[in-house]
């Protein structure tokens, strides 16, 4: 199992990356003096209270508190684990992650699990080109090899233990096949192949690594109905045809309500992303990528759900949903919508694209092309029309009893809301077309409205505070102090964390502030640290480094003066002894020595 991630490496990987680069595509950053802000992506806001410091290199919400280093953004943001985030923040500037001995992960490892599925993955592509039905299948779909290869589109073979044979070539394999979900257990407790004789398209998690895979039947192509074996149910006759779609089950790496098909593909494909088109199956998603459309994913035979919506929303501030214009297509839609409206900030739009009766997006596109696609996203229903247009629809708005009831149906649904003009235009909106007052209630001040500090305001600072705040603003002034410290015996608040950082930073110079965060992250200190860091120092860098040098002058004095205090003290208590008579004497006539001038 993999090691720990050596601190080394972490003080390079922060180094070379631009916490600016790491923010920006995420959240909208709009540049504030020196550094960047933006409404907290954390908690709902009016108004920008998230700041992004490109010379500190770390984040802050006035609003929330919610602070850290580029690894911190992407942990909280990505909702990964830490060495996860290190990973993805390594990818994007070509370093490889080493690990050392001793403790593993403080998580179960799964790299045998990830492994063996990428391996079903490579299976199923070998085996596409030997199938001629699948072959027939692709080519009718329009699908050239190199859409195939992006989405390593494979084939799952006939029979009943064809993965089984070809990767359970151990028990311990076996049980790992099973634990992935790609094999069943029969009546009698057989293990057979999940999918038989089906399209099969891998499931790629936000690391590109297979977590699973949907199967699609192909009309050329069902499952032999004269292969059963004893204790493994027979499969439907042609009468009764299998589920067109078929997926892996819930596994330690597959959650179908927090991944979304082709988003790895997406991002691949387009270095900025504006917009999201989640459609509802996996050959539609593939016709739209190969017609050109490369902002399609799709959900895992389940409904939008709140972690869908979060991850569209973290990945476009655009998304469009296209449903079939039937009744089911519509029920869908509606459940999305209220998937959407506690995430829909200002800044995030949503769409909803209904299709005609008998097309979905894959007939649609390979009839139209792109551009037709795209003339029918234009025409699409914002939300908040379709929000009213669905209300209303089995509502007379003009009697009074039928604008209560819109008002009534409404109102619980625009209390998800987060705050924001959105929210309000869309009270306003109630209010016009019933009557009824709609303003939202405003009862004790949400942490959005909720006045924020102003960018620096600190903790009152003494001498000790400046100092620390003056290495958290430029680390490399640790580099101006020499040992041994002639202020580490002063007996103040702050002194002992002082001379930690300062060791520290002569440890390892050439650390940016977050990095000297991220070390004191979880420590009693680190709260107080962060308040700091926020301190801003106006002017050139060598005017801070003259204050900086004064500040631990002034604290050496202080040392001095603390010394003498305490031996006069011993001498009027007649306890001074030889030694520290001649220490008494040495400091008297250094303080009786004239200043001298300053630079």
């Amino acid at each position: 199992m993999p090691g720990l991630i050596p601190e080394r490496f972490i003080d390079e990987l922060l180094a070379r990356i631009d916490i600016v680069d790491v923010v920006q595509p995420r959240v909208p950053l709009k540049r504030a003096g020196r550094e960047w802000t933006a409404c907290c992506p954390f908690h709902d806001e009016r108004t920008p209270s998230f700041y992004v410091s490109p010379a500190k290199q770390f984040y802050h919400c006035f609003g929330c508190g919610a602070h850290g280093s580029a690894i911190k953004f992407l942990m909280e943001y990505e909702h990964l684990e830490f060495p996860d985030a290190v990973e993805e923040l390594a990818q994007s500037v070509g370093l490889t992650v080493p690990h050392e001995g001793g403790p593993a992960r403080p998580r179960e490892d799964h790299t045998d699990l990830y492994a063996l599925l990428d391996a079903a993955a490579a299976f199923y592509q070998r085996a596409l080109p030997e199938s001629n039905a699948a072959k027939t299948y692709c080519k009718k779909r329009g699908l050239d090899q190199e859409i195939i290869d992006r989405f390593r589109i494979g084939w799952a073979p006939g029979g009943w233990d064809a993965v089984k044979r070809a990767l359970g070539t151990t028990d311990t394999k076996t049980k790992m096949l099973e634990q992935a979900g790609m094999l069943s257990t029969g009546d009698k407790g057989k293990l057979y192949d999940r999918f038989r004789e089906r399209l099969m398209f891998p499931i790629l998690d936000r690391r590109g690594r297979v977590i699973a895979f949907g199967g699609r039947v192909i009309s050329s192509a069902l499952p032999a109905r004269d292969s059963q074996k004893p204790g493994i149910p027979a499969l439907p006759s042609h009468n009764s045809p299998p589920a067109k779609y078929l997926n892996s089950p819930e596994t330690p790496l597959f959650h179908k309500g927090r991944e979304l098909f082709a988003l790895w593909q997406v991002r691949q494909a387009n270095s900025k992303l504006e917009r999201l088109i989640v459609v509802e199956g996996y050959m539609d998603v593939v016709s739209l990528h190969q017609a050109g459309v490369t902002q399609a994913v799709a959900t895992l035979g389940t409904a939008t759900t709140n972690e869908h919506a979060e991850l569209l929303f973290r990945a476009a501030p655009d998304v469009f949903f296209c449903f079939d214009g039937d009744r089911a297509g519509r029920s869908a839609a509606w459940r999305a919508l209220e998937s959407v409206l506690p995430r829909m900030r200002d800044g995030r739009q949503a769409f909803f694209l209904f299709l005609p009766e008998g097309e979905d997006p894959d007939t649609l596109v390979r009839k139209e092309g792109m551009d037709g696609f795209e003339a029918r996203l234009k025409q699409s229903t914002p939300l908040s029309e379709y929000f009213f247009a669905y209300l209303s629809h089995d509502v007379n708005v003009a009697t009074l009893d039928g604008r209560a009831r819109l008002a009534e149906h409404a109102k619980p649904l625009l209390a998800k809301l987060p705050d924001g003009a959105f929210r309000d235009l869309m009270y306003a909106e109630l209010e016009r077309r019933t009557g009824v007052q709609a303003t939202p209630a405003r009862g004790m001040p949400s942490a959005s409205r909720r006045p924020a500090p102003q960018a620096g305001s600190a903790p009152r600072r003494t001498l000790v505070r400046s100092a620390i705040a003056m290495l958290l603003a430029n680390p490399a002034l640790a580099q101006e102090v020499t040992l041994p410290y002639a202020f580490a015996a002063l007996d103040k608040p702050g002194i002992p964390l002082l001379t930690e950082l300062l060791d520290f930073l002569q440890e390892r110079p050439g650390i940016n502030t977050a990095l000297l965060l991220e070390h004191f992250a979880g420590r009693e200190e680190s709260a107080a640290l962060q308040k700091l860091a926020l301190t801003e120092f106006p002017g050139e860098p060598e005017a801070l480094r003259a204050e900086f040098v004064d500040a631990l002058r002034k604290l050496a004095e202080q040392t001095t003066q603390q010394r003498l205090d305490a031996l006069i003290r011993k001498q009027s208590e007649g306890v001074l002894g030889d030694t520290e008579k001649g220490e008494l004497r040495e400091l008297l006539a250094r303080k009786a020595q004239p200043a001298a001038p300053r630079a």
